[in-house]
Formats: structure tokens, sequence, C-alpha cells
């Protein structure tokens, strides 16, 4: 007890490009792209949305 490494800081990730972040299932197509669009405002790389079409 109380030999922890401490609290953490920052905490990071590498993302590839082409790399699928985020699957939204279950809602109409326009909240979740509300909800991807206000996620992707928040990351300090480019983003894409892309939908799945026939399913």
């Amino acid at each position: 007890m109380g030999k922890g490494k401490g609290s953490i800081e920052f905490w990071a990730a590498k993302v590839k490009p082409g790399r699928i972040m985020f699957e939204i299932d279950g809602v109409p197509d326009d909240v979740a792209r509300l909800a991807l669009e206000l996620g992707a405002a928040k990351l300090p790389i480019k983003t894409r949305i892309v939908t799945r079409i026939g399913e």
C-alpha cells in the first residue's frame, strides 16, 4: 500500500492512417454523424466519417 506510481498525467496511442477508431450502430444516421463530428473536433488529427452501404 502506498507504493503506486502516481496519477496518470496523459495518455497517448499511435493511430495509423486508415484505422477505424469508432463505430456506431443502432441510432439514426444524422445522430451518429453529429456525435462523430463533435468527437472529431476534440481530436488533434484529421478525421473522416465513412458509412457502410448495403447492410
